[in-house]
């Protein structure tokens, strides 16, 4: 969907110290894509969300996802319709949160809810792979101490639980 060397530069985004951020990650999501990309109303804006949602990702900066958003929009501005762009963007921006921006059309409603469960299908995902997940991310926090780390993993995990629905889409 994108040129290759564009793709190229993306994936190099993802930087080899990563845990659960780095390429694999889009990856797996993009194997998520596969199966709804003939449901999806916009899915080259779907497509561009999932590569680059965590282009950026510095876990001592709480920005990472603004900067992600910045960083496609100055990719991907030259070679997308703006519709498409500003769709991808308002994803990337939202997985700030997990949660459904206000203001949506419908059709838009329901990829944003496509592209934030393929973003937190992990936490669907069998216990092996959740495990490799947590140990991935801890990896990227190493520099919190194990006491803070549980306690912060704990609260993001508490607060998905505390939802009435996990899952945004059907």
């Amino acid at each position: 969907m994108l040129a290759e060397p564009l793709l190229a530069k993306i994936r190099a985004l993802h930087g080899p110290d990563r845990g659960y951020h780095g390429w694999r990650h889009p990856a797996a999501l993009l194997e998520l894509f596969a199966e709804v990309e003939g449901a999806l109303y916009d899915p080259l804006a779907v497509y561009c969300a999932i590569l680059l949602h965590d282009a950026i990702y510095e876990p001592r900066r709480a920005d990472n996802e603004a900067r992600s958003a910045a960083l496609a929009r100055q990719l991907l501005g030259p070679v997308l319709p703006p519709e498409t762009l500003a769709r991808a963007i308002r994803m990337i921006e939202a997985t700030a949160g997990h949660a459904m921006p206000a203001g949506l059309s419908q059709a838009d409603r329901e990829d944003m809810a496509k592209f934030l469960d393929m973003d937190l299908s992990i936490l669907a995902a069998t216990a092996e792979a959740f495990a490799a997940y947590e140990a991935g991310v801890r990896r990227e926090y190493r520099h919190v101490p194990d006491a803070a780390f549980r306690a912060g993993r704990a609260g993001i995990l508490q607060g998905f639980l505390a939802r009435d629905v996990l899952f945004l889409s059907d």
